[in-house]
C-alpha cells in the first residue's frame, strides 16, 4: 500500500467498531517479524527505540525519531502509528512542524501526550489541549489525514485519578483527537468507564496484570498496543542469556530462539 492508502486503511480500522491489536516494534527487524505474523498495523515505541540507540526514554531527538519513522514505514506495508511523546513543542516549528515531519516520514497516525519530562509533572489540561488542537489542525489538513491519538499519562506517572483522566481525554477529544489513550489502566471496569465517557476509539496498553484481549473487546476497546513491553521482553531475554553465560557457562537460552525459518520468511 502507498502511504496515502495506509492512512485510509488506518482510519478504517478505527471506524469498523472491531478491536485490533497494534504491537510496537523498535527496529526494522522487529517490524518485519511482526508484520509477517498477520497484525493489521504497527506502532513505534519511544522507550524501545531509545534503548536501541543506547539512550533512555524521553531523550531521543526529533531528527532521530523522524529517521526511525521513515525506516519503519519503508520496512513493511502496514500503517504505522508513532509514539511522538509531546510532539516536540520546543523544537523549531513546534508541534506543527513535527506533524509535517512525521507525515513526510510515512506515518499513518501519531500520539501526543501530556507528561513533561523536564518538570516530571503532568501538563495543565488547558495547555495540553491547546497542543492537541495544533496537532489536530496539522494532521487533518493533509490530503489523507493522519489519525491523532490524545494521551493522558496519569496512570503511568503516579497519578491514580480516573475522573481527571476521563476529563483530560474528553478535553483532548474536543480539541480534535481522533482516538484517546490512558496507558496504565488495568481494571476492566475503569477501562469500560473510559470507553463509555469519551465516545471515540480508545487504545489500551496491554499489561501483564491487565485484561485479556477478549475482555477488552467486550467493553468496546477499539485498539490495543504493547508499548515498550515487547522490546523490554527481548532485552530481558538478552540479559538472561548473558547471565547464564557468565554464571553457568552454558547456552540453554538459545533453546527459545526465534526459528530461522521465521526470520527467512520475514526478511526475504
Amino acid at each position: 500500500m502507498s502511504i496515502s492508502e495506509r492512512r485510509t486503511y488506518f482510519r478504517a480500522l478505527h471506524e469498523r467498531r472491531q478491536l485490533f491489536v497494534m504491537p510496537n516494534p523498535w527496529d526494522v527487524g522487529s517490524a518485519r517479524l511482526l508484520a509477517s505474523w498477520g497484525f493489521e498495523a504497527l506502532a513505534t515505541t519511544s522507550a524501545g527505540f531509545a534503548w536501541s540507540l543506547g539512550k533512555l526514554d524521553q531523550s531521543v531527538s526529533r531528527a532521530e525519531l523522524v529517521a526511525h519513522v521513515a525506516a519503519l514505514a519503508q520496512a513493511t506495508n502496514l500503517p504505522l502509528n508513532v509514539d511522538s511523546e509531546r510532539c516536540y513543542p520546543d523544537d523549531p516549528g513546534g508541534v506543527t512542524e513535527t506533524v509535517a515531519l512525521l507525515a513526510g516520514g510515512g506515518a499513518a497516525g501519531f500520539s501526543i501526550e501530556d507528561y513533561d519530562p523536564v518538570t516530571g509533572t503532568i501538563d495543565d489540561v488547558g495547555i495540553a489541549a491547546e497542543r492537541v488542537a495544533r496537532a489536530a489542525e496539522a494532521a487533518h489538513q493533509l490530503s489523507e489525514p493522519m489519525v491523532l491519538t490524545g494521551r493522558a499519562e496519569n496512570h503511568i506517572r503516579g497519578v491514580d485519578d480516573l475522573d481527571d483522566t476521563i476529563a483530560r481525554l474528553i478535553a483532548y477529544r474536543d480539541a480534535g483527537a481522533d482516538a484517546v489513550y490512558a496507558p496504565g489502566l488495568t481494571e476492566l471496569d475503569q477501562i469500560a468507564a473510559v470507553v463509555e465517557a469519551v465516545g471515540v476509539p480508545v487504545n489500551v496498553l496491554a499489561l501483564p496484570n491487565g485484561p485479556a484481549v477478549a475482555e477488552l473487546a467486550s467493553v468496546g476497546v477499539r485498539r490495543i498496543s504493547t508499548g515498550s513491553l515487547l522490546a523490554a521482553a527481548a532485552y530481558g531475554a538478552l540479559a538472561a542469556g548473558a547471565r547464564e553465560l557468565l554464571t553457568d557457562g552454558t547456552s540453554r537460552y538459545a533453546e527459545s530462539a526465534v526459528p530461522r525459518e521465521a526470520l527467512a520468511s520475514a526478511f526475504e
